[in-house]
């Protein structure tokens, strides 16, 4: 017979059993769902891992392409001369003439003559034509946005200022009066006189007052080293200019390649020269320039050569002189407009103490003014401070440096 103490202990190690297994099953129920978001984890790292390979493999493609593209031999630039639809016959940037063979998925109506295309630099077999037909030093010239400067801020050239809007504004804004008249309207303005005394402020303020596109360039920009290259951009620049007109273009320092033609000269010389033949043909040629004008800088009129000067080409030239006492008076107004002066100053006594001097000294007398008044802590510039900045400037007007340049040759 079983005892009762042995049935209680019986269904006690039951019980201890069934317990541990339940704990044992809820164990490994929180083990499989640890492993089963380890596992989801794990997954998601893996697509992410795998998404993230991919494109590093197409970044290290484009590289790998980027790559073989700079070690790729440079292409030349040239223009085509002739094309009959089995080769073309091209003029590379150095001058030399070749007779090539050409891509033959180009477009052939895009193969005319005039177009600038890549040549292989081995085989100068034509790659593409480049889209834009003009030279980079064409296009850049366009002023895009306007200079700040206007015609109220230049003081002392009011009769200068008239003039050349008679000469560039007018035909521009009222071509039917000139119509009217029966007469021609004026193609350019040659503005000369010392440096400093405004012509490129005057330039500046037309591209202001106007709204035709205005390309501006330096005339030693147009001189080049191959032969034909200065030509070439001359006659770029003007069809850009009549492609965008109305338009205005500003050459400054003309000196550079309108110089006086000489029966003996160096291979420059001519070079410049054929530069200043093309000029000439395209200020006064068969190609029209009705709504195209020119302006012109220079500070050494006497260099220029004698076609330049002609009627029919520069039509009014305007002597842009030192300023006199009312002139310099104006300028020095409108100079300290917003410069802090004592009360003890008169711009008339200064404008008297100022002979000789063009808007850029007197610009150059109240800059060094104004850098003497920061030096000394002041916050306004004061009398002592214009008089030690007019001694400064005198002596550098004085020396051969600033003065006269026939003293640097003695």
């Amino acid at each position: 017979m079983t005892s009762g103490s042995d049935v209680e202990s019986n269904s006690s190690e039951d019980s201890n059993f069934n317990r541990s297994i339940n704990n044992n099953i809820e164990l490994l129920e929180a083990k499989i769902n640890d492993l089963t978001t380890l596992s989801q984890e794990l997954l998601t790292e893996k697509l992410f891992l795998e998404n993230e390979v991919i494109q590093l493999k197409k970044r290290a493609s484009r590289l790998d392409e980027e790559i073989s593209n700079l070690r790729s031999p440079p292409l030349i630039v040239g223009n085509i001369q002739d094309f009959n639809g089995d080769y073309a016959i091209v003029r590379s940037s150095n001058g030399t003439v070749f007779q090539v063979s050409f891509n033959q998925r180009i477009d052939p109506v895009l193969l005319k003559p005039g177009a600038r295309v890549s040549l292989n630099q081995d085989s100068l077999s034509i790659i593409d034509v480049l889209s834009d037909s003009w030279d980079t030093l064409v296009t850049t010239s366009e002023v895009i946005e306007k200079p700040l400067i206007r015609y109220s801020e230049i003081g002392g050239l009011d009769s200068e200022i008239m003039k050349l809007k008679d000469t560039i504004e007018l035909p521009l804004k009222n071509p039917e009066l000139f119509e009217k008249m029966g007469i021609e309207a004026p193609k350019g303005v040659l503005l000369c006189g010392p440096p400093g005394t405004g012509k490129t402020m005057l330039a500046k303020a037309v591209a202001n007052a106007t709204n035709a596109t205005f390309l501006g360039i330096v005339g030693s920009e147009l001189a080049q080293k191959y032969i034909g290259e200065g030509g070439r951009l001359v006659r770029e620049l003007f069809d850009l200019a009549r492609d965008k007109s109305p338009s205005i273009i500003f050459i400054d320092e003309i000196d550079a390649i309108g110089s006086k033609r000489l029966d003996s000269s160096t291979s420059g010389d001519r070079e410049v020269q054929r530069t200043l033949m093309q000029l000439l043909a395209e200020l006064d040629g068969f190609s029209s320039l009705k709504d195209v004008k020119i302006i012109a800088a220079t500070n050494r009129p006497e260099l220029l050569d004698k076609a330049l000067l002609r009627p029919g080409r520069f039509d009014r030239i305007i002597e842009i002189g030192l300023p006199d006492y009312q002139g310099r008076l104006q300028i020095l107004k409108i100079i300290t407009k917003n410069v802090p002066l004592t009360n003890g100053i008169k711009l008339e006594s200064i404008s008297k103490k100022t002979d000789g001097f063009s808007g850029a000294d007197l610009k150059s007398l109240i800059l060094e003014s104004g850098m003497k008044a920061i030096t000394d802590g002041n916050a306004k510039i004061s009398l002592e401070n214009l008089e030690n900045a007019l001694i400064i400037v005198n002596n550098q007007k004085k020396e051969s440096v600033f003065g006269d340049p026939s003293a640097l040759y003695g």
